[in-house]
C-alpha cells in the first residue's frame, strides 16, 4: 500500500487534497500518470493544506451558485437531438457528455459531464437525469430525447 495525495476528485476515492492509501499498482499505473494524485511526502503536507484551502474557498462561493443553477435546471426541459432508426430507437445511447453539451446549448449553464448520472436511454421520449452540482445539491432534470431529422 502506498500513500498518495489526490490533486483532483476521484470518484469513490476522495477529493482534491485528501491523503489516501491505495494499492501500489493503482497509484503507479493510473493515479500518478493521469495527474490525479502525487506521491505523499512530508513536504507534500503543505501542498495538501493549500489544496484544501482552495477547495474550501471554491465550495463556499459555489453553494449559492449551485442552488441558482439547480433552480434553472429544474424549471425547464433539456432537449436532446439524437439519431434514430425505425420506431424511435437510438443509434447508440445518450451519454453524459451529450447531456452536458445540450445544457450549455440551451443557455442554462455549464455542467461537468462527470457529474451527470444518466439512465440507460435507448429510445426517444422523456427521461429523468441527475446532476450533482455541489455537496448536498443535486438537480433532477427532464431530458426530452427527440429524433434528429
Amino acid at each position: 500500500m502506498s500513500k498518495v495525495i489526490l490533486t483532483n476528485e476521484v470518484q469513490g476515492l476522495g477529493s482534491a487534497g485528501d491523503v489516501v492509501e491505495v494499492k501500489n499498482g493503482y497509484a503507479r499505473n493510473y493515479l500518478v500518470p493521469q495527474g490525479f494524485a502525487m506521491h505523499w511526502t512530508r513536504g507534500g503536507e503543505a501542498q495538501v493544506a493549500q489544496l484544501r484551502a482552495a477547495r474550501d474557498a471554491r465550495a463556499l462561493a459555489s453553494v449559492e451558485d449551485a442552488q441558482a443553477l439547480k433552480a434553472k435546471l429544474q424549471e425547464g426541459k433539456v432537449r436532446l437531438l439524437a439519431k434514430t432508426g425505425t420506431g424511435g430507437r437510438l443509434f447508440g445511447s445518450v451519454k453524459p457528455a451529450s447531456v452536458a453539451s445540450a445544457i450549455s446549448a440551451a443557455g442554462i449553464g455549464e455542467v461537468d459531464k462527470r457529474k451527470i448520472t444518466v439512465p440507460s436511454i435507448k429510445t426517444t421520449g422523456e427521461y429523468q437525469a441527475i446532476v450533482h452540482l455541489h455537496e448536498g445539491v443535486d438537480a433532477k432534470i427532464t431530458l426530452q430525447v427527440i429524433a434528429e431529422r
